[in-house]
């Protein structure tokens, strides 16, 4: 009973259990998309339980996800897309118009679009129906070791984004560091508000869930709402950048 993941957006709680269900919802419905090991998931959207059941399930199937910063616009997200060979892009509502633009396009390989949250664009599918429909058994893992797991691209701020490595290896090696190190303990409740297209969010999430944390996760910074929600959540551990705690000591 465990809680694993609180997503305060939604007002929604998930234990483990629940939350590895989830997981392998999203991962028989990838399957059932024709998803293999090594096949390219893209993710365009906003912190909240369907970025982190969606990152989880395509390691689970052996896909490669790959997280896109929402902040870019459809000409950076093109090619992002194009370079990674995504085929499937799993998108928040709120960036349907850049979708839109992608799909008329038609220069990415992207063949399935799901879409979470909202009336479903013409061409794309619900998220919500799109997972029910699927099983709850744990789908078979087809991927480990020097397989990839997600492909993270730099910001690009001196040339074209460079895709860089994560195996399943390197994250679990990470994990290990990480958990080791910095003063993560089973049952702590962790405050994610960095976005999770940054290796700097998706790192700690992942080791937290490792150790057995509870993730409090905010759909973005907040300020006000970081407060509250350390006061309310009991929140014992958290990573900031200096820049986010000046905003939260003026307020």
């Amino acid at each position: 009973h465990l809680e694993a993941l609180f997503d305060p957006a939604s007002g929604r709680r998930f234990s483990y259990a629940e939350l590895n269900g989830r997981c392998n919802r999203v991962g028989n419905a990838l399957r059932q998309l024709g998803v293999s090991q090594g096949d390219r998931v893209a993710l365009l959207m906003m912190n909240g339980v369907e970025f982190v059941e969606s990152f989880f399930a395509a390691a689970k199937v052996g896909a490669v996800n790959v997280p896109l910063n929402w902040r870019l616009v459809p000409d950076e997200l093109e090619f992002i897309l194009t370079d990674s060979g995504s085929t499937v892009l799993l998108y928040g509502a709120e960036f349907s118009e850049n979708v839109e633009i992608l799909r008329e396009r038609g220069k990415t390989n992207i063949k399935q679009w799901i879409q979470v949250g909202g009336e479903p664009a013409s061409g794309s599918q619900d998220y919500e129906a799109w997972t029910e429909a699927a099983s709850e058994q744990e789908p078979e893992a087809s991927a480990s070791g020097e397989d990839l797991v997600f492909l993270m691209y730099t910001s690009g701020t001196t040339g074209l984004p460079k895709g860089v490595m994560h195996s399943h290896d390197t994250v679990f090696w990470m994990t290990q560091t990480m958990t080791n190190t910095a003063d993560i303990r089973f049952q702590d409740r962790y405050l994610n508000s960095l976005p999770l297209f940054h290796v700097g969010a998706l790192s700690p999430v992942i080791g937290c869930l490792f150790r057995g944390a509870s993730l409090i996760i905010m759909k973005a910074f907040d300020p006000t709402l970081a407060w509250e929600l350390i006061r309310d959540e009991k929140i014992t551990t958290t990573l900031m950048v200096p820049a986010m705690l000046q905003f939260m000591l003026a307020v």
